[in-house]
């Protein structure tokens, strides 16, 4: 082995297993009409295989540091992607709507452990000097993802069978434990921290209940006073949570951290303008295969153009930002991604193809520029003692907005369902839903307002510091955008 390839191993591993995670997620978005027609299912029903996954892994994600240190973050992450891998096995042998949920629900929990620890071990093992080159491996799998994913979710669909999206999974899980076994050591923490097991049996069930009974609403899969139920108890839960975090001496969501504003904007900022566009790949590919009678590869060909533009962006976000300044740059570049994700609106069968995928090509810059930005401000000022809590809190609430979205986005179709009639998804039932999305994207405005205009200078006019840095890379390397 050479001396490069040593270094590089470690983070290496990490990385195919995070880009086997978010290939997974881009690849089955794509081919979810076809799973609908193959499982007899309602494609609007299928939205429950996107959330329920995020809602895993936002529940579970806040334990995963705790695990790491109690039983060590190499077996941990062993045993997350054997999780994920039985997960995916359990998909591909899904024969109805219940049990992929199921399944889904599975990989979610491999995953919430996957990726934080995975990262968590590079950040133990690899020296300070070399940190910054290790976490930029981990940055390939949000990046290359999104670019491959629909384009290969429409391939495998249209010319095979959807199954082989998660049995693809498991020669590379099964490499992965291979090499973690051989390479990865068995890092952990002295002493560890006492679990907030209040607050987890509190947000866990909260956050499951409340959003289950969110996703439940208006698809008639079971009685509504059961849906209520679920919500309300939900969020009791919630709002009990809320009170116990601000007791706590360590909660497991630290809420006192939204009294930074950097991060308070960008956590809750995020939080609505990602709730908004999360909801483009559920859309999308049920506009174009749905819609305008597309095959999945056809539609893959196109979604992945903005996976493309956020590539390029990556390499223009540090330039745009120090040029303009955090604040003006959240405010006016959140709004006009807005404009791309409304766009849509106006598609129709007519529209010629090579147009749409410009389109999309220039809302993925739009969005990429965003998300970086976001991602950067939220740890400009939050204190190096908590940045192990705020990337936990950060990521919760990315997962989430993930989920709501694609809520959201289901609600509305089904809404333009009764008000038009039929049980048919038609194009006429999009164009109202793009624009809802969009909206609720560009309100995210009203809380980047509230930062001052020199938010985030130390971090363009001086050298990072090495924590902030490192919180700052791994925010970045988790996103799928």
């Amino acid at each position: 082995m050479t001396p490069a390839l040593h270094r590089n191993i470690i983070p290496l591993i990490v990385a195919t297993a995070l880009f086997m995670e978010n290939l997974d997620a881009t690849v089955l978005a794509t081919s979810l009409p076809a799973i609908a027609k193959d499982l007899n299912a309602n494609p609007i029903h299928l939205k429950l295989a996107l959330t329920t996954y995020l809602l895993a892994m936002a529940v579970f994600i806040p334990a995963s540091g705790w695990m790491a240190d109690r039983f060590g973050a190499k077996n941990v992450f062993r045993a997350a992607m054997v999780v994920f891998a039985a997960g995916s096995v359990a998909c591909a042998l899904s024969t109805g709507l219940w049990s992929l949920v199921a399944a889904r629900i599975l990989q979610g929990i491999g995953g919430a452990m996957m990726a934080p620890v995975g990262r968590l071990i590079v950040l133990r093992t690899i020296p300070k000097s070399e940190m910054i080159g290790a976490i930029a491996w981990l940055t390939v799998p949000a990046l290359v993802g999104p670019v491959l994913g629909p384009p290969l979710g429409g391939f495998i669909t249209t010319y095979f069978d959807w199954r082989w999206i998660f049995w693809i999974n498991i020669p590379v899980a099964i490499a992965g434990l291979a090499l973690i076994t051989r390479y990865i050591p068995d890092v952990r923490e002295e002493g560890t921290r006492e679990f907030d097991l209040t607050g987890f049996l509190l947000i866990g069930p909260g956050l499951s209940l409340f959003l289950t009974g969110a996703t439940l609403m208006g698809l008639d899969l079971v009685a509504p006073q059961t849906v209520w139920a679920l919500t309300l108890i939900g969020a009791a839960l919630i709002a009990i949570y809320v009170r116990h975090a601000y007791r706590a001496p360590v909660p497991i969501i630290d809420l006192r951290l939204l009294k930074v504003p950097t991060f308070r904007s960008g956590v809750i900022g995020g939080f609505l303008f990602r709730l908004g566009l999360g909801a483009g790949p559920f859309l999308l590919p049920l506009l174009f295969q749905f819609g305008f009678g597309m095959t999945a590869f056809q539609s893959g060909m196109m979604t992945f153009a903005t996976g493309v533009g956020a590539m390029f962006m990556k390499t223009q976000a540090a330039t745009i930002l120090r040029r303009w300044g955090f604040r003006r740059v959240l405010i006016v570049n959140a709004l006009v991604a807005s404009v791309f994700t409304a766009i849509p609106a106006l598609y129709t069968e007519a529209t010629p193809t090579l147009l749409i995928t410009g389109l999309l090509l220039i809302g993925g810059l739009s969005r990429s520029l965003q998300f970086t930005s976001i991602n950067t401000l939220a740890y400009a000022d939050v204190p190096p003692d908590k940045l192990s809590r705020a990337t936990s809190f950060a990521a919760v609430g990315q997962e989430l907005s993930g989920s709501v979205g694609v809520t959201v986005a289901a609600l509305g179709l089904e809404a333009m369902q009764r008000i038009n009639g039929g049980s048919n998804i038609d194009p006429a039932h999009f164009p109202a839903v793009f624009i809802l999305i969009a909206l609720i994207s560009a309100s995210s405005v009203l809380f980047f307002r509230q930062l001052s205009y020199d938010a985030g200078s130390s971090l363009l006019t001086k050298p990072v510091e090495p924590a902030k840095q490192t919180a700052q890379l791994v925010a970045d390397a988790g996103q799928s955008h």
